[in-house]
């Protein structure tokens, strides 16, 4: 007798009964079919500013299925940053940085989701790849978010459950949320709940009794940077107007932006009180940033730390069409958005008397606050 053939299926056999089957169409009941889920994953394969703005809505999973083991999947170079949420059980990393994963690598992710039996999968960026890893991961429950151009024909058939959510004209940690709230899960607003270990800090040479300002001027390109000539004449101007704050400066791992951290040192009359060219890991920047009176970026990483870690900041971004989506609600938050003027190597029309301000300002709200140290 021949042994009987094994065919691939979809849902494993054992993962059926776990959950009450439910229409593709009754989104806004998704929360309600999966409450009794005991395994879920939110698969996101972001990046950094992409997995900061995932957690609130992560926070919102954990909430609605408290028994349940909670997985995130994240680009594989950040997965560190999820330190930060203790109450996530399990993290798992998706190569993306400095490469694409490869053929294996992603059959290798699929067999591993596929025996977890995952109850529920959740993916809220409409990406494709996110979105075949969700349909090929066996989840009887699988919620996914509608492409902003629709995607392919067959997209809605690799989901259990989506909703369609503009990707525009909100924070892209509310979209999450609201995606959330449309299929079924409480929302009210969205929160931040993560804790950055004071060893970070101690890492990096300061103490909680030090007061500082922290800049983190360099990004992926020249367009989106200040010259360097007004970096300078801003540091200098910040140390006269605060005397008592110091200055730590910080940058990327990478040559790109030591080169330009040396650059700029050259033009300051003297070197600042901390200078950490690449040498802190994600949750030691977190909180450096996190302890800062303020803190200054251009459009790049930190400042979605700073977002995350609810630091008082100054930032200046480039005139991109979707950068509304990527700045945070909140006075705390002053973002001057500058241009790119024909042949012009850096960002302009960002003046050093506005970025004084901005910094003026949120120093004198943090004063005032009777809550903080400074």
């Amino acid at each position: 007798m021949n042994p009987p053939i094994r065919r691939f299926q979809l849902v494993p056999p054992a993962a059926r009964v776990t959950l009450e089957p439910m229409p593709a169409t009754d989104a806004d009941q998704f929360l309600a079919y999966t409450r009794t889920a005991r395994k879920v994953m939110v698969l996101d394969l972001g990046f950094l500013g992409d997995t900061v703005h995932l957690l609130p809505a992560l926070w919102l999973v954990r909430q609605a299925y408290p028994q349940a083991e909670l997985h995130v999947t994240v680009a594989a170079h950040i997965t560190s940053l999820l330190d930060c949420v203790p109450w996530v059980n399990r993290v798992w990393g998706y190569m993306r940085y400095p490469r694409h994963a490869t053929l294996r690598e992603n059959l290798q992710m699929v067999a591993r989701l596929r025996r977890e039996r995952f109850d529920v999968v959740i993916n809220l960026n409409g990406s494709d790849r996110s979105s075949w890893l969700t349909f090929l991961s066996g989840a009887p429950a699988r919620l996914g978010r509608l492409p902003d151009d629709g995607g392919p024909p067959f997209w809605k058939w690799m989901f259990t459950a989506h909703v369609s959510h503009p990707f525009t004209g909100e924070p892209v940690y509310l979209q999450r949320c609201r995606c959330l709230q449309k299929a079924g899960f409480p929302f009210t607003r969205a929160e931040f709940h993560t804790h950055v270990d004071p060893a970070g800090l101690r890492a990096a040479d300061i103490s909680a009794a030090d007061t500082y300002f922290h800049l983190s001027p360099f990004t992926t390109a020249e367009s989106k940077e200040l010259p360097p000539a007004q970096l300078a004449e801003f540091i200098i101007a910040l140390g006269a107007r605060f005397p008592d704050k110091k200055l730590a400066l910080s940058c990327a791992p990478t040559p790109r932006e030591r080169g330009k951290l040396d650059q700029l040192l050259a033009l300051l009359p003297q070197r600042p009180w901390r200078v950490f060219a690449g040498n802190l890991n994600l949750m030691q920047l977190a909180a450096v940033i996190q302890h800062s009176v303020v803190h200054f970026c251009g459009d790049t990483g930190p400042f979605h730390l700073a977002v995350m870690t609810n630091t008082p900041t100054v930032a200046w971004f480039w005139p991109n069409p979707g950068i509304r989506q990527w700045l945070p609600e909140g006075d705390q938050f002053r973002v001057l958005v500058g241009a790119n003027e024909p042949g012009a190597q850096y960002l302009g029309r960002i003046a050093t008397q506005d970025l004084l301000a901005a910094a003026e300002q949120l120093v004198g709200a943090r004063v005032a606050d009777p809550r903080n140290p400074f």
